[in-house]
């Protein structure tokens, strides 16, 4: 068969048709590596030397004879290498005396901070001479199997201090946002027009209609957060149901007590992920060109939130959006509630269905 054993296939002195084409369906059954162990054969029925076949392929004699051992010319599947483990049978058991082993235990128990090296030192002082590679794999070993006993950390410093999240979680996968109020984004934004001076603006864009809502305060703490939340849902014409935050402190505590009592999904970014909050990320951009850049904004607190009032609204109901097809927001969701009401009328039994769940679930 032409390809596999280099010439075509004859019975009984007449070549047999169609073989170049029955060679590649016997190798399309067979994996990338069984292909290249197969070209190896192929060199060496040819070069008739096995030392030539592996310096031409930078392989190891030990490699190719130990293929050469188990190819069949007829079964090419006896190239695959099938993932069975190659875990020896026998393994070397640990030959380390069980007084060393306790004697280890005890000492790190004693000083968890210390290296295999240094608790070598310590057994050295007690009679005891092992090596730290001996020291390193029994501490693996105890700690494995549970046995050793490490301490709990207590940082001293409030930024190591890892604070466990109360209701956020990894958006799921299968989560997508389809309707407004699906997934609303929240970011925080640096404005720092004068030197010492810092105001933190909170950004929120839902990602369906690309509706802002934008305020600004003195520092970013986790109750200002919160306190974002009754701006969010007063400001949004539409109930909202997630929020995606990063992993940043003003986002913890207080502000995701607040979102579990409103009942709000929660999910937070992995680390140093932020291309997965790119809505507002880039709705931020856009209120640094088009508001802070060209605009001779005022540093009072009230009084730059009033100006900062008056460019969200005509950001969301004048400024046209390319991603809606050039409609405002406003106008989006103007429509999106409009197909709902004309498919609520429309289809009479959608109604029926719609009053039959609202009454099973406040039966």
């Amino acid at each position: 068969m032409k390809g596999i054993i280099g010439a075509h296939m004859k019975y009984k002195g007449f070549i047999v048709p169609r073989t170049g084409y029955l060679s590649r369906l016997s190798q399309a059954d067979i994996t990338q590596g069984a292909k290249a162990r197969l070209k190896w054969m192929d060199y060496y029925r040819k070069a008739k030397n096995a030392r030539l076949t592996c310096r031409h392929f930078g392989i190891s004699p030990d490699t190719f004879y130990r293929w050469k051992r188990r190819y069949k010319p007829f079964v090419l599947k006896s190239l695959e290498d099938h993932p069975q483990s190659r875990r020896p049978h026998k393994l070397r058991q640990p030959t380390t005396p069980v007084a060393v082993v306790e004697k280890i235990r005890e000492l790190r128990e004693t000083y968890p901070r210390w290296g295999k090296e240094k608790l070598k030192v310590l057994l050295k002082r007690e009679g005891y001479f092992v090596s730290s590679s001996t020291v390193g794999r029994t501490i693996a070993r105890l700690r494995a199997r549970g046995i050793l006993k490490e301490p709990r950390v207590t940082f001293i410093s409030a930024k190591k201090k890892f604070l466990k999240r109360q209701w956020a979680v990894r958006k799921p996968q299968d989560y997508q946002a389809i309707l407004p109020g699906d997934l609303v984004q929240v970011d925080t934004l640096d404005i720092r027009p004068l030197p010492g001076v810092v105001r933190k603006q909170f950004t929120a864009r839902d990602v369906v209609a690309k509706w802002d809502v934008i305020e600004v305060y003195g520092s970013a703490t986790a109750s200002l957060a919160a306190q974002f939340l009754d701006t969010l849902e007063a400001r949004t014409p539409y109930p909202i149901k997630a929020i995606q935050i990063d992993g940043g402190s003003e986002f913890k505590g207080e502000f995701e007590l607040e979102c579990r009592k409103r009942n709000i999904k929660l999910f937070v970014l992995p680390p140093r992920k932020p291309q997965l909050n790119g809505c507002v990320e880039r709705s931020n951009r856009t209120h640094t060109e088009e508001f802070y850049e060209v605009t001779n904004f005022s540093l009072d607190l009230g009084v730059l939130n009033q100006q900062l009032l008056a460019w969200e609204k005509t950001y969301n109901t004048i400024r046209p959006h390319q991603h809606l097809g050039y409609l405002t927001p406003l106008e989006y969701i103007t429509n999106q509630q409009k197909l709902e009401r004309n498919v609520y009328v429309k289809y009479p039994i959608f109604k029926t269905v719609c009053l039959c769940l609202l009454l099973t679930i406040f039966a």
